[in-house]
């Protein structure tokens, strides 16, 4: 009978912890203020456990996540990106707050900068062509 009892507790326990989990799953977007103005990011996120994978669409183009987790209501990704022969590697870290996601985003040794992305799809414009 406790045994019967103690399981049943356990997997109350367990269900509510899933329960508290953001679903990150899906698209997101941000417009996120940047050296050339603001830009339109969008995030198309998946989620296998505490595993993090998707795409992350600028007007740069697309990229893929990696290093991503979700702990609970946190994420956290890395984007790497490679602009005239120069490597370069972005964090993000957020939390979850319902249809939102409160983001500090960190470039090298540039000061972190925060933004919002907002659960929704639209896509960011394409990068003008140069002028000449």
């Amino acid at each position: 009978m406790m045994r019967k009892f103690g399981l049943a507790v356990l997997f109350l326990a367990l269900g509510s912890v899933a329960a508290l989990a953001a679903d990150f799953n899906g698209k997101w977007t941000a417009e996120v203020q940047g050296r050339m103005g603001t830009q339109t990011i969008a995030f198309d996120f998946h989620v296998d456990g505490s595993t993090l994978t998707g795409k992350i669409t600028t007007p740069r183009g697309e990229s893929d996540i990696t290093d991503g987790k979700v702990d609970g209501d946190n994420i956290s990704f890395t984007q790497k990106l490679s602009f005239n022969g120069n490597d370069i590697t972005i964090n993000y870290a957020g939390k979850a707050d319902g249809d939102t996601i409160k983001f500090t985003r960190t470039v090298g040794d540039r000061p972190p900068a925060e933004f919002v992305a907002k659960r929704g799809d639209a896509a960011p414009a394409p990068a003008a062509a140069p002028q000449q």
